[in-house]
């Protein structure tokens, strides 16, 4: 896997965040290297989508420094595919499919508009027809349902071929059908072109087998490093500092105790 630059996809340096007089993250030392996959997992409330909006340029860390590529993060987000949980929609929306992925070729796309309208309709078309969503171009946006709408999501994340993709819990409401497909793509990207993944989650167990690293975030405090150092009891009792119980079910993680049943 290769990429356009020899800088990490996303670097942290004592990065930290603070939100109601409260400390979400401190002292976060980060180097995400091109096709590496993260996986961002905490509580309610822990900082996990504060972080996604900092990564993205859209607010400031409180302390440290922050760069993807290189560039200061609000710089860079030519180079970055964000795909967020499922929105509601208006279910008298007359946007069409098509247009909405289209936003996501939008706003980095420069030259004559005639030919940037052309380029964006061929980005548009291929992308939808990657993902097997031809048929939802002309469909206003409200009529679809969840799954099919996640593709869509999908589709305006992946267009612009992102270096970063930045996935805020996109697999929340969706059936195990629509799990698999974003996960699939997910992949894709960063096997085939070498994307970084920061993936955020209450759930790790569908993506377990494509992470390569976790960044845990809980009671102010972070653990970072490979599933088989983050994921024990020791090591999430520490971070708790509660007793914390992690259980191999049948190949899946569950962590149990703090409130925390069920998250894995």
């Amino acid at each position: 896997m290769t990429s356009t630059t020899d800088a990490p996809a996303l670097r942290l340096v004592g990065a930290a965040l603070r939100a109601g007089g409260r400390t979400l993250v401190e002292g976060l030392d980060l180097a995400l290297a091109p096709g590496e996959f993260l996986a961002v997992l905490g509580p309610n409330g822990a900082g996990k989508s504060t972080l996604v909006q900092a990564a993205l340029g859209l607010r400031a860390f409180d302390a440290g420094t922050a760069s993807v590529f290189g560039l200061p993060p609000a710089r860079a987000r030519s180079q970055v595919g964000y795909l967020a949980q499922r929105a509601q929609l208006d279910r008298a929306t007359a946007l069409r499919g098509g247009d909405f992925v289209g936003f996501g070729y939008d706003g980095h796309r420069f030259g004559p508009g005639f030919l940037r309208a052309a380029r964006r309709r061929s980005a548009v078309a291929q992308t939808l027809d990657r993902l097997g969503a031809a048929e939802f171009a002309d469909q206003p946006v409200g009529e679809l349902s969840g799954g099919e709408f996640a593709r869509l999501r999908l589709a305006q994340a992946l267009i612009a071929d992102p270096k970063l993709l930045i996935c805020d819990e996109p697999l929340v409401s969706l059936d195990l059908a629509s799990q698999g497909l974003v996960v699939e793509q997910i992949v894709r990207q960063q096997k085939e072109r070498g994307a970084a993944v920061v993936f955020i989650t209450h759930e790790l167990n569908p993506v377990l087998a494509h992470v390569d690293r976790v960044l845990y975030l809980a009671r102010g405090g972070h653990r970072l490093g490979p599933v088989a150092e983050v994921m024990t009891a020791e090591s999430l009792s520490e971070l708790y500092g509660t007793p914390i119980d992690v259980l191999d079910v049948r190949g899946k993680l569950v962590v149990v105790g703090a409130g925390e049943e069920g998250h894995g």
